[in-house]
């Protein structure tokens, strides 16, 4: 291993840590999609969920989660095998990663928009949590999500040639950025869902907790449960927030050394893409009792209900002895 007059370690270790890479990565991007698949098909067999506004955003993020890590962890390997693709290819990769990455902050909105209804106006949440109110939301996601796109697929378009767009790349996530300004540009529009988003986050946050305070009884569990629910989608959302600029970091570290280009955009993909998705397991399909014994129950091909009669049948032969 050797050290360069800069400071920055490269050599045979680096290599050695970064052989395994790929293989991590995809192992959790594995383990994930297994998880993710699993909570969507319990999703679509209990009638139940397939009817309730905070399950169906709940089904909604995790077929968008799901689809970035599948997309993401496709331009990774590309990146790390150093693969060239046609320029128009790498376009719509890099098109379809933007869309789906505000798409996951926006249903975090929309989820704890449905927590903020359901505590603080009970009585109006069967009236907004409607068939046809669910798909205005879910379009109005899609529509939010596919305008930083839109953006900066128009600033691209406007500065590169057709000829150029004949060309093989190596397909990254900066390769819609052809100068400085778009950059710039990204960057605007990233503060701008920034800002929006913690403020309605920061609202529903401040409400469902004034409701917590003051609820009693039931009411007073269900409120606070509601609390924290929406706290841990803030969290959510910060690291999902965080993942849009990182693009950014990793241009700088580019122009630095592209081992440790390699190894920070490896971190970046564990911290802020994987992690997020990790979470939504963890609000949903563990704390909530009603979801987490369905997926019990699916996960186990249906065993648990077999079991439970042999051992009831059981319990009764001792109470006779």
């Amino acid at each position: 291993m050797v050290e360069n007059s800069t400071g920055i370690v490269d050599g045979s270790k680096w290599s050695e840590i970064l052989s395994f890479g790929p293989l991590i990565t995809e192992v959790l991007v594995g383990i994930f999609l297994y998880i993710n698949g699993l909570m969507i098909f319990t999703f679509f067999m209990k009638e139940a969920f397939r009817t309730d506004t905070r399950y169906i955003l709940f089904a909604h993020m995790l077929f968008v989660d799901s689809s970035l890590l599948v997309v993401t962890s496709l331009v990774a390997l590309l990146t790390y095998y150093r693969v060239t693709i046609p320029y128009e290819a790498c376009i719509v990769l890099n098109l379809v990663m933007m869309w789906l990455e505000f798409s996951t902050p926006l249903t975090l909105v929309a989820m704890c928009l449905e927590r903020y209804v359901a505590v603080c106006k009970p009585l109006r949440h069967a009236a907004i949590s409607t068939p046809r109110i669910r798909v205005v939301g879910l379009l109005l996601i899609w529509g939010l999500g596919c305008v930083p796109a839109l953006v900066i697929l128009l600033s691209f378009a406007a500065l590169v040639s057709v000829k150029q767009l004949t060309m093989r790349v190596l397909c990254s996530l900066d390769a819609l950025i052809v100068i400085e300004w778009q950059k710039y540009l990204q960057i605007a529009v990233f503060k701008f869902y920034f800002l929006l988003m913690s403020m309605v986050i920061a609202f529903t946050y401040v409400k469902v907790a004034a409701a917590a305070r003051s609820a009693s009884g039931k009411n007073s569990k269900s409120s606070a449960k509601g609390t924290r629910t929406v706290a841990l989608h803030a969290i959510q959302l910060l690291l999902c927030l965080i993942q849009l600029l990182t693009p950014f970091v990793d241009m700088a570290l580019l122009k630095i050394s592209v081992v440790i280009y390699i190894y920070i955009r490896f971190v970046n993909f564990i911290m802020f893409v994987i992690a997020p998705r990790c979470l939504s397991s963890l609000i949903y399909g563990l704390r909530d009792q009603n979801f987490f014994q369905a997926l019990k129950h699916y996960a186990v091909c249906g065993l648990d209900k077999k079991v439970q009669p042999a051992a009831s049948h059981s319990r009764k032969v001792d109470l006779r002895h």
